[in-house]
């Protein structure tokens, strides 16, 4: 569902999301969409009328956002291509090969395929590649991270999903189960941490509260540092 309003002569068009929470909550995304989160009691007026109130905050935001526009233009998946991997690049070589496989070797991502020039295989080789260390190095960032909220009454083990999202590189269910960007993993790994630590701060308060932020600083004191540089790699 969308909806707009009208702030001055810039109009705001945001598309809304119902949820199980208590508070309304809004988002800026890197590419300037607006996402309203709001409770299902809560009316469209009430909900426009929250984004009015905030304008000028998501204008701001989007401004900052505006900034790293635009985007990385699309993937070639050719030799000499630059890719990353926890915040490093990596030169993109394409092998003749009897197997397929990718190969992390000194500054080289090196994918070994049975034809050069099928590049859709490229593509999926690497994103599974991708994928299967994305899952490995998130799930072991859960476990350790998870450990500073021992005294918090939070799952132990919360489930761990990993799915592709345009406008998200994590998000916490109503549930507890965690879902995370497998492009993340081309992020440093103190930003994968950061997304992984604001994400189980969630579990403690599911809205962006002031007790929520208190929390947050308290298990990374330096995270806007990261969100930071997280911001600057857009999805």
């Amino acid at each position: 569902m969308r909806s707009e309003v009208a702030y001055g002569n810039t109009l705001l068009s945001f598309s809304i999301e119902r949820s199980d929470r208590k508070l309304l909550s809004i988002e800026v995304n890197p590419d300037l969409s607006i996402n309203v989160i709001a409770p299902h009691a809560v009316e469209i007026t009430a909900i426009e009328e929250k984004v009015l109130k905030r304008a000028k905050w998501i204008i701001k935001q989007q401004q900052f956002f505006e900034q790293f526009l635009p985007r990385t233009p699309e993937r070639e998946y050719v030799s000499g291509e630059t890719h990353f991997y926890l915040g490093r690049k990596y030169l993109l070589r394409i092998r003749l090969s009897e197997e397929n496989m990718v190969k992390l070797k000194g500054g080289e991502l090196i994918v070994h395929i049975k034809e050069l020039k099928n590049t859709s295989m490229i593509k999926v080789l690497l994103n599974v590649w991708y994928y299967n260390h994305a899952k490995r190095i998130f799930e072991n960032c859960v476990k350790e991270s998870i450990k500073e909220f021992t005294r918090y009454d939070i799952i132990e083990n919360p489930p761990i999903t990993i799915k592709r999202m345009n406008k998200r590189w994590g998000s916490c269910t109503p549930k507890g189960r965690i879902v995370l960007n497998p492009e993340l993993i081309k992020t440093p790994l103190m930003c994968v941490k950061y997304v992984i630590i604001h994400e189980l701060c969630h579990l403690v308060h599911p809205n962006h509260s002031k007790e929520f932020y208190e929390l947050q600083v308290r298990m990374m004191p330096n995270w806007e540092k990261w969100k930071l540089k997280l911001e600057k790699s857009l999805i």
